[in-house]
Parts: structure tokens; C-alpha cells; sequence
């Protein structure tokens, strides 16, 4: 599978950061990206209230522009492994750029291990990114921040990939993160170690963390978009062994128990609150 082949089956998996549009004061504002490499952006101002925000696993690059007319900041974010806080100030307005699930840029100054689990300051990373950053949290229009940003991005490349990884990306995709590493070995021809050792020096993690990822985003999905789950099936269709133990990795990559997130989506009306642009 080629680069672009790669990138076109990883921008397939739409990554979702539920607490991030449930932070936002109104309306979470989202616009879909003509650029393969990168899923979508977005914008919203923060709540009011002292509510924490969590971020959970995405297998994502973020980066999140805090547009504060005193002290404006940016950061890049690599995925979380599990649930964890993120700080958002009341009534500040941020823009995102979130990148697909996979994805890593080519300007990052840090390996795509150095992301997983850390989030750095962007003009620290990214060479000559001054201006850029000086442009967009000075805009106020979301419209127009897309539009600088793409104007940044145009000719930037991403990391390339093996084809080994890929072939491992596209049947982790396709299970929802239930195959077994044997059956990765018989798919491949390869060993465990070396696809382990490709994988992650491609992506920054595990096939095994990878998969976790998947089935945590596959669980959000279900539960956002449907009016009821059956969560014993939804983790007998997922691969869990049994529900207790999809419950405890619910929690653990969410932050809440199934039964707690869904009422949670329905009361805020999470579906309601993007506006796409």
C-alpha cells in the first residue's frame, strides 16, 4: 500500500473528543478538510463553569490554538492512552486542527513516539511558525483561521509509512480493534516482534495500544449516535470477553462508565451543538 493509500484508509476513521464539544459555551464549530492528512478543523469557546475537560484516546496529532486576545498559546497534542485533563479557561476561544487518526506531519520536530502521550509548545516543534500563529490567534473568524492554516500547510508532507504497518492498520480497522497478534503474524508473514517494532516506529505505539484506541472510538461512535446501547452487545461485538471488562476499559480511556457518558450526550444534546461550516 502507497503513502497516499495509507493516509486516504486512516482519514477513513473519524476520531471523536466528545468532552471537548460538551466544554463549549454554545455551538462546536467543525469543518471537514479537502486535505486527506488532516481530519478536520474546529472551534468553540469554553464554558463558563470550572467543569473538567477530558481528552481520551483519538490515535490523533492535535493542534489547539488558544486565541486569547492577552495571552494566546499553542500546543500539539499527541493521543492520550488514557482519559486525561485538559485545561480550557472560561470563555476562551480556541481553534483546532486535528489531524487523521495516524497521521504525522513532517514539520514536528519529535518522533511519532515522542507524541504519544505528550503535547508540546508549536513554536517550539514546528520551524518557523512564528507568523503563522501570530495570524491565526489574531483572527477572529473561523473561516479565515482554516484558511490561514491550509495556506501554512500547502506542501507539507507526511511521515511515511511501511507497508507492513499499513497492512496492519487496514485489518485493525476493519475488526474494530478485535484481531489477535497471532493473526496478524499469519496475515503478514511476519513476526510478532518485528510488527511490533515497525508498528511502532510508524505510529508511536503498539498494534495492541492501537487497537484499544479503535474499539475505545468505536464505542463513542456507537453511543453518540444511537438513542439506546445494548452494552452487553456492544462489547460482544467490539471482541471484549465479557461486559465487565469492556466497563472497566470504557472507563479507563472515557472517564465515566458507559451508562454515566451516554445520559451525558443525551442531556447536553451532543449531536446538536456541531455546526458544520
Amino acid at each position: 500500500m502507497s503513502k497516499h493509500a495509507l493516509v486516504n484508509r486512516l482519514a477513513e476513521i473519524r476520531s471523536k473528543q466528545p468532552w471537548l464539544v460538551m466544554s463549549a459555551a454554545k455551538n462546536f464549530y467543525l469543518s471537514r478538510s479537502d486535505n486527506p492528512a488532516i481530519s478536520h478543523y474546529y472551534s468553540f469557546e469554553a464554558n463558563g463553569s470550572n467543569e473538567q475537560a477530558f481528552a481520551i484516546p483519538d490515535g490523533c496529532v492535535d493542534i489547539l490554538f488558544d486565541c486569547d486576545s492577552n495571552q494566546p498559546t499553542a500546543e500539539v497534542f499527541g493521543t492520550p492512552m488514557a482519559a486525561i485533563d485538559i485545561e480550557l479557561k472560561s470563555h476562551h476561544r480556541y481553534f483546532g486542527v486535528r489531524f487523521a487518526f495516524g497521521i504525522v506531519p513532517d514539520f514536528l520536530r519529535v518522533s511519532a513516539e515522542e507524541l504519544v502521550e505528550h503535547h508540546y509548545q508549536f513554536i517550539e516543534v514546528i520551524p518557523e511558525s512564528n507568523q503563522v500563529f501570530e495570524s491565526i490567534v489574531k483572527q477572529e473568524n473561523f473561516t479565515d483561521q482554516v484558511a490561514l492554516f491550509k495556506q501554512f500547510y500547502n506542501g507539507q508532507e507526511t511521515r511515511q509509512h511501511s507497508s507492513l504497518t499499513a497492512q496492519v492498520v487496514k485489518t485493525i480497522s476493519e475488526t474494530r480493534g478485535s484481531v489477535r497478534v497471532e493473526e496478524l503474524e499469519d496475515l503478514t508473514g511476519f513476526s510478532t516482534r518485528t510488527i511490533q517494532r515497525q508498528f511502532k516506529a510508524d505510529l508511536g505505539m503498539s498494534p495492541k495500544a492501537f487497537s484499544r484506541i479503535i474499539r475505545c472510538q468505536s464505542a463513542v461512535y456507537n453511543i453518540n449516535h444511537n438513542d439506546q446501547v445494548a452494552f452487553s452487545e456492544l462489547a460482544c461485538d467490539l471482541g471484549f470477553s465479557d461486559q465487565p471488562h469492556f466497563l472497566r476499559e470504557f472507563k479507563k480511556l472515557v472517564n465515566t462508565t458507559p451508562m454515566v457518558y451516554q445520559s451525558r450526550v443525551k442531556e447536553q444534546s451532543y449531536l446538536d451543538r456541531i455546526r458544520y461550516v
